[in-house]
């Protein structure tokens, strides 16, 4: 059968009629795209809204202020993706069936991600914007063996008084000067056990505060000075201490009164024990030396 012109017209024209009016429909989604973190608005993110029954898309990047408008939108269930560099992608689904739509969607950061542009962006060049490397490195290991070197010291003070204490024990004396009581060896060997314990954890001390790297430039003063100084005293008389006390220990254990040389083993002891705890006391006693740091 044929059709002429004018029937087809018609046809063409209750077809049109009766098309679905969403067809004709015009939707917009706008919202705002912002950092979960700090609510700021992301610039050049990439929404985009994919329908789920025939997957057309429409996109749309925001703006300065983060936000964002797709337009000629169908009704229908969508699915938007919204993409930023620096940040996790997210997913949302909302149904389309007005003329507009509101979807504000935030974004978490990556891990690492830049959150702001660096000083080099700005203009500025490495040496300007970063401290020495070199000096920092320098300042932060000196820091750390002087507090070992604090630690360390502190501990030495306890064999050493107990070796000072110890000392009158090995030898007991009348009131004449004459000896009335032998020492007994467990007596020497525990005297001679503190005073090897003492060295061995005063030079261990004294290395770290050696080894500690300069900083050129710098100036001690107040109770360093004093500390410092006190260590010319300490320093020999902890070398010359076990020494004397090895020479009397010998003239000791071979039955012989302690003379000579090493008869000055305890005076040197005394001397060098006293001169060591005032330089633990000059930088460890809670005051200022105002004094001294005026000098």
């Amino acid at each position: 059968m044929k059709l002429d012109a004018a029937t087809i017209a018609v046809c063409g024209l209750i077809c049109s009629l009766c098309s679905p009016q969403v067809n004709a429909q015009s939707l917009t989604l706008s919202g705002s795209v912002t950092a979960a973190a700090t609510a700021q608005p992301i610039d050049q993110a990439t929404v985009t809204a994919t329908r789920s029954d025939n997957a057309a898309t429409v996109s749309a990047e925001t703006g300065a202020d983060g936000k964002y408008v797709l337009q000629d939108m169908a009704p229908g269930i969508y699915t938007v993706t919204v993409k930023a560099d620096h940040f996790a992608a997210k997913n949302a689904n909302i149904g389309l069936s007005a003329e507009s739509h509101t979807l504000d969607i935030s974004l978490n950061e990556l891990p690492n991600a830049p959150s702001a542009p660096s000083m080099e962006d700005l203009g500025f060049s490495a040496q300007q914007t970063q401290a020495n490397p070199q000096l920092q490195t320098t300042l932060a290991r000196r820091t750390e063996m002087l507090k070992i070197h604090q630690r360390l010291g502190l501990i030495t003070t306890i064999p050493m008084a107990a070796a000072v204490i110890t000392g009158p024990m090995a030898k007991a004396k009348g009131k004449n000067g004459e000896t009335i009581k032998e020492p007994t060896q467990a007596n020497l060997d525990f005297h001679a056990a503190l005073g090897g314990a003492t060295t061995a954890l005063y030079f261990s001390t004294a290395y770290f505060a050696i080894a500690a790297p300069r900083v050129a430039g710098t100036q001690k003063h107040g109770a360093i000075r004093w500390h410092e100084a006190l260590a010319f005293i300490h320093g020999p008389g902890m070398v010359l201490t076990p020494v004397l006390g090895y020479m009397a220990y010998k003239q000791e254990n071979a039955g012989e009164k302690v003379h000579g040389i090493a008869s000055a083993h305890g005076t040197v002891a005394y001397i060098t024990s006293a001169s060591y705890g005032a330089a633990i006391v000059a930088v460890s006693w809670p005051i200022h030396w105002k004094f001294w740091e005026k000098q």
